[in-house]
C-alpha cells in the first residue's frame, strides 16, 4: 500500500477518533456526579480565561477571513494557527474547569445549585430560556465542528487546497458561531459566578 494513502487513513482516522473521545470525555466531566478535588479557587479564573479565549478566536477567525480574501496567504495560515491553538487551549482550560468546578446554574442568585421559588421569577425564566438556547446550540455546534476544523487544518497542511476550501465553506462559520456564542454564554451566566 501506498505510503501516502496509509499516512492519509491514519491522520483521517485520528481525526474521527479525536472527535468522538473530545465530546465524550467533556460530557463525562460535565455530568460527573463527584468533581476532583484539591485543585484550588484559581480554578474559578478559567471561565473568565475562557471568555478571552473565545473573544480573541473570534476576532482572529474574522482576521483569517479578511486576508484570505485579500489573498494574504502567509497572514492567513498565521491567523487560523492562532485560532487552533486558542481553540486547543480553551478545550484544555474547559475540562480542567467541568473537572474540579460544580457548573453554575442561570439564575442561581443565591449560588446554592438550586433554583428556588424567589430565583424563579418570569423575567429570569425569559431569560433562562434564552440562555439555555444559546447554550445548547453552542455545545451541539461545537461538538459537530470538531472533525470538520481538524479536517481543514489537515487538507490545509497537507496541502490539499480544493478539499480544505470546500470544507471551509460550512466549518468556518459554524466555528465562529461557536466562538462568538461562547462569549455570549459567559455574558449571560457570569453574574451567577460566586468565586
Amino acid at each position: 500500500m501506498n505510503t501516502e494513502i496509509q499516512t492519509k487513513r491514519s491522520f483521517s482516522g485520528l481525526i474521527w477518533i479525536l472527535s468522538i473521545v473530545i465530546p465524550v470525555v467533556v460530557a463525562v466531566l460535565i455530568f460527573a456526579p463527584q468533581k476532583i478535588e484539591g485543585a484550588g479557587d484559581w480554578v474559578y479564573l478559567l471561565p473568565h480565561l475562557n471568555a478571552t479565549f473565545n473573544s480573541v478566536t473570534s476576532i482572529v477567525l474574522i482576521l483569517g477571513l479578511v486576508f484570505i480574501l485579500r489573498k494574504n496567504i502567509q497572514a492567513h495560515r498565521l491567523m487560523m494557527s492562532i485560532a487552533f491553538t486558542l481553540g486547543s487551549l480553551f478545550l484544555v482550560s474547559y475540562v480542567i474547569y467541568h473537572a474540579t468546578a460544580d457548573s453554575t446554574v442561570f439564575g442561581d442568585l443565591n449560588g446554592n445549585g438550586v433554583l428556588d421559588e424567589v430565583e424563579k421569577t418570569q423575567e429570569l425564566m425569559s431569560l433562562r430560556s434564552i440562555y439555555i438556547v444559546v447554550l445548547l446550540s453552542h455545545i451541539i455546534l461545537a461538538a459537530i465542528v470538531v472533525p470538520f476544523v481538524l479536517f481543514a487544518f489537515y487538507f490545509a497542511l497537507t496541502d490539499k487546497i480544493d478539499k480544505h476550501r470546500k470544507i471551509v465553506k460550512y466549518t468556518f462559520p459554524i466555528w465562529l458561531y461557536v466562538s462568538i456564542t461562547g462569549v455570549v454564554v459567559y455574558l449571560m451566566i457570569s453574574p451567577y459566578y460566586m468565586h
